[in-house]
Order: C-alpha cells, then sequence, then structure tokens
C-alpha cells in the first residue's frame, strides 16, 4: 500500500509543478497552458485518492484541510477550463483568469506544506 500512495504522490506533485510551472514559464505573457489544464485534473484525481487511501490508514486524517484543498483544486480546475476554452477558440486568456491558475495552484501547494498537525 505505500507504493501506492508514494505513486499518487508523486503523481500530485507532479501535477503541482505542471501548474506553477506552467504559470511562471508564461508570467510576462499569461495563458494557460495544456499542462496546466492536464495538472488540474492530475492534482484533483490524484489528491482525492490520497484523500481516500488516508481515509483507509490508521492515522487521524485533517478533513478541514482537505476540504480547503479540494475548494481551491477546483478554482484551479475550473480556471483552467475556462482559459483552455478561450485558448482553443483563439481569444485571448484573461490576464486575471491565468494568474488565478497559477495562484491558486501556488495556493494549495503552500497549504499542504505549511498546514501542520501539531497535536
Amino acid at each position: 500500500m505505500e507504493v501506492v500512495t508514494a505513486l499518487f504522490v508523486a503523481i500530485h506533485i507532479i501535477s503541482a509543478a505542471a501548474i506553477v510551472g506552467g504559470w511562471l514559464a508564461h508570467f510576462k505573457n499569461p495563458t494557460v497552458t495544456k499542462s496546466q489544464w492536464w495538472g488540474s485534473w492530475g492534482m484533483i484525481v490524484s489528491g482525492l485518492l490520497l484523500a481516500g487511501l488516508a481515509e483507509m490508514g490508521d492515522g487521524p486524517v485533517n478533513h478541514a484541510k482537505i476540504g480547503v484543498k479540494l475548494v481551491i483544486g477546483l478554482g484551479v480546475f475550473i480556471t483552467a477550463l475556462l482559459g483552455r476554452r478561450k485558448e482553443n477558440k483563439g481569444e485571448p486568456v484573461p490576464t486575471g483568469l491565468a494568474h488565478a491558475t497559477g495562484g491558486l495552484g501556488l495556493i494549495n501547494i503552500l497549504i499542504a506544506v505549511l498546514w501542520q498537525d501539531f497535536s
């Protein structure tokens, strides 16, 4: 089971890197890239699977943290979806939408790292 968990953690980290990396790579000319779109999918799916695996484990699960990360992850997914639709139609992606995708991805990473259970 540890191998499965490690695999999903790796997918989660790679997905987060795709979201934030795509944002930083196009920071001067903001857009929503395909890597950000697929990263948003990977982050939500792997995050939900990791939450399910945590529920099956013996230790306590921080449901508040999982809920906050899920809401922000859905925000990343929605902004990436809207940005990709604009891009596919040949329309310019609004700067705020592009920055929201990457910024929310970064906030999600910071929550994962900084929100610790000190009980």
